[in-house]
């Protein structure tokens, strides 16, 4: 990168993949109606290889608060049981020797506010990716400057827009958790 434009320009895609990448871990986290995206972090044991549950089983979401699993290979059906069991979703499976039904029960106030302390956690860590981005973008605008590529001007010109971009992303990155938290603490 030889320019304040492309580091700018490189640093943006990196801050769009941030925002991207927040986006799916919040749509692991548990609201108050069925989703198979709460799904996403679950992994079964296939042959040896921990496999990604939507690879290895239909998903299917057939009622608000009900979530059905079916397996391609029925001999997946105890080792999905299990696994979702012991995950941390507060999920209790029913296996009826061909599906596995996960009824989805209503949050309780204390697991609301234990899901918004996750949310916070992990809008948190991506706050620090985009700070780092930044720092990243600035210490390339330094070494242009060092390197006598761009002039004193340009140096604190670009560190300020730099700036500036990182609290675009962040501002976007807080309404989208404010827009998870409302609906995790949203009653129906």
């Amino acid at each position: 990168m030889n320019t304040v434009s492309e580091i700018e320009a490189s640093a943006k895609q990196r801050m769009e993949k941030a925002l991207t990448d927040l986006q799916h871990a919040m749509g692991a986290i548990r609201t108050g109606r069925a989703s198979i995206h709460i799904l996403d972090t679950i992994r079964v044991d296939y042959y040896g290889t921990p496999t990604p549950l939507n690879q290895v089983a239909n998903l299917h979401v057939p009622e608000p608060g009900m979530i059905t699993v079916q397996p391609w290979d029925a001999s997946l059906l105890a080792t999905i049981e299990k696994t979702i069991r012991t995950s941390d979703l507060g999920i209790n499976p029913a296996n009826d020797g061909k599906i596995i039904r996960l009824p989805i029960p209503p949050l309780t106030e204390e697991r609301r506010k234990e899901l918004v302390k996750k949310l916070n956690g992990v809008v948190e860590d991506h706050r620090v990716a985009l700070r780092n981005i930044r720092r990243d973008s600035n210490e390339h605008i330094k070494r242009l400057a060092k390197d006598k590529k761009i002039s004193e001007d340009d140096d604190r010109k670009g560190q300020d827009e730099m700036q500036k971009l990182t609290d675009v992303w962040i501002k976007k990155l807080d309404e989208a958790a404010k827009t998870k938290e409302k609906e995790i603490l949203d009653i129906r």
